[in-house]
């Protein structure tokens, strides 16, 4: 298969669908490898690079669409890169495609095979592509909300860790998953008070053991969300459900008893948000201020440590990259149910539940797309 992988063009996005370690990998396993020139520079990686691995360099990413079979990115294709896609191609990356009407009609009208790597499954009901970068997302989220709450970018003014004689803040995670988790590691680290929300009881308990009464872990429900948020400095929503909208849990209403200056982080605005007045922001411009609230909702954090996150998700992509190339797409996911899980659209058809319903198309089980 000739498989194919460009430069990312979202705002600030630094990550590459391919390492060169990666296209080794495809190469040895018989497949041409197309890389679009610069596609690496992000990471580190140089064209040169990319040809000792055994690619070839295209000037254009309109090569790479015109002449790959399967082209591997980071981000959903932009409007621009949606227009180069064709039936009969595989487009095989981030997608998150529910709150994102216009694209999805793109990718239906397109006729291209999408195999969205967020909801690829694993033993467990685990989602192992998402899973590395919920993993860096949830740290960045501190360190972003650390930042927003320096008094030069809006906040109040506050240390997360505190210092001798001075109370640390109080942050709150809403959702004990693996953004949160994450989220909480670093906040205690930092000394900060922490709080986490969630509504299974089987996490509660598993986060209280690990943290080791380090931080506070609360059943999520509705008053105990409004207290939690009116006493915070700093707010991460943490809530993911796979491959559908996020719940809008934080409602406007509730900023106004918020202290003046305290720091929302939507580490769910990918799938549209978890706060009533969130919009997706960028690296570029990062924050804005509603009712005297800080928001941060940068729909591609993990892009700001473009390196580590790619490598991270390399790992886990490349499996099911090399099992597609090896075996095309309908072969492979006959063969493997997880990865079958991924596929949103199909030749015009929505195969995903959860975005059919959550954006009003005809749902199409992925078994009846597969023969």
């Amino acid at each position: 298969m000739r498989v194919g992988t460009v430069r990312e063009i979202k705002n600030h996005e630094y990550r590459v669908g391919l390492t060169p370690e990666s296209v080794r990998e495809l190469v040895a396993h018989g497949h041409e490898v197309w890389v679009e020139s610069g596609a690496g520079a992000g990471i580190g990686a140089g064209d040169a690079d990319y040809v000792a691995a055994g690619a070839a360099i295209k000037a254009t990413a309109a090569e790479i669409f015109a002449g790959c079979e399967m082209v591997v990115k980071v981000k959903e294709p932009q409007a621009a890169e949606r227009a180069m896609l064709r039936r009969g191609q595989i487009l095989y990356t981030y997608l998150h495609l529910a709150p994102d009407p216009e694209q999805t009609a793109d990718l239906v009208k397109s006729g291209v095979t999408a195999i969205a790597y967020e909801t690829v499954t694993g033993p467990d009901n685990t989602l192992p592509l998402l899973k590395p970068m919920s993993q860096v997302a949830g740290r960045m989220s501190i360190q972003a909300g650390a930042t927003a709450l320096e008094k030069a970018h809006g906040g109040r003014g506050v240390l997360l860790g505190g210092v001798p004689g001075v109370l640390p803040a109080k942050v709150v995670i809403i959702g004990g998953g693996v953004v949160g988790f994450n989220a909480a590691q670093m906040a205690v680290g930092l000394g900060a008070d922490v709080t986490i929300l969630d509504r299974d009881p089987v996490v509660l308990e598993r986060l209280d053991n690990h943290l080791e009464g380090r931080a506070r872990t609360l059943y999520s429900g509705r008053a105990s969300l409004a207290e939690q948020v009116a006493t915070a400095d700093l707010v991460i929503g943490a809530v993911l459900i796979p491959g559908a909208a996020a719940p809008k849990l934080v409602t406007r209403a509730m900023l106004a008893t918020m202290k003046p200056g305290a720091v929302l982080v939507d580490v769910a605005i990918d799938q549209g948000g978890c706060f009533e007045t969130s919009h997706a922001t960028t690296h570029a411009d990062p924050t804005y201020v509603v009712d005297g609230i800080v928001h941060y909702c940068v729909a591609n954090m993990p892009g700001a440590v473009a390196r580590t996150s790619t490598y991270a998700l390399n790992n886990v992509t490349l499996p099911h990259a090399l099992r597609i190339a090896d075996l095309g797409w309908q072969a492979a996911l006959r063969a493997n149910p997880h990865l079958a899980a991924g596929l949103n659209v199909h030749e015009g058809k929505v195969t995903y539940e959860a975005v059919a319903r959550d954006l009003g198309y005809d749902w199409v089980p992925v078994a009846s797309v597969l023969g």
